[in-house]
């Protein structure tokens, strides 16, 4: 049995942000991307690429006060889009870990599509920025992601010179995982993989 289409949209507007979702699970990495923050659609079109989930994301914020409501909000439209997408969650591979390598750098990520979320973060940045971008916004938006999509994620940056290839691997490790997580088990593809028989928290 193949599993359903797996797409969703999700949207979120308050006086700080306005913004809209749309994923495809089982896409080919196409994706569409405005938030007004060039370094942060880079890294979005790097989490739709590798993980090859279609996104169209469109955001408006208050970037004349900082990046920072722009980039949490949309990681929770896009966790919510997710999080409607998969479901049940039946039929997926559920877990997931990556080390994925870029130059000097080394990141992992684990994931476990639990309906539970929590981050566990372990990466640090010699640099509070990225040209104009916060790096502490790439926490930020890993923890609005798994807490609206309902995933356990750990992330780690095992070591890494430049700040841009600590913050793309992240992104990059965390989509293939992602990918690999979410993948139809062949074994057991209308189960929910679970003893519990539910994935929902």
């Amino acid at each position: 049995m193949s599993m359903p289409p797996r797409s969703a949209n999700a949207s979120r507007k308050t006086k700080e942000t306005d913004i809209s979702v749309s994923v495809q699970v089982d896409g080919s990495g196409k994706s569409d991307i405005s938030t007004g923050v060039g370094f942060f659609d880079h890294m979005l079109d790097q989490l739709s690429r590798h993980s090859l989930i279609d996104m169209t994301v469109k955001a408006k914020g208050d970037l004349h006060i900082d990046d920072h409501h722009t980039v949490e909000d949309t990681g929770i439209a896009l966790g919510q889009a997710l999080a409607k997408a998969l479901g049940e969650r039946r039929g997926i591979m559920r877990y997931a870990s990556i080390d994925l390598a870029m130059d000097e750098t080394l990141t992992r990520a684990a994931i476990d599509v639990s309906g539970r979320p929590y981050l566990v973060w372990n990466v640090a940045f010699s640099s509070p920025k990225i040209g104009t971008f916060d790096t502490e916004l790439v926490r930020e938006f890993f923890q609005a992601l798994a807490q609206n999509a309902g995933i356990t994620l750990h992330v780690t940056n095992h070591c890494g010179a430049n700040n841009h290839h600590i913050a793309e691997t992240c992104f990059k490790a965390v989509a293939r995982a992602l990918r690999f997580a979410l993948e139809s088990d062949p074994r057991q593809p209308d189960a929910v993989p679970s003893t519990k028989g539910s994935l929902k928290g």
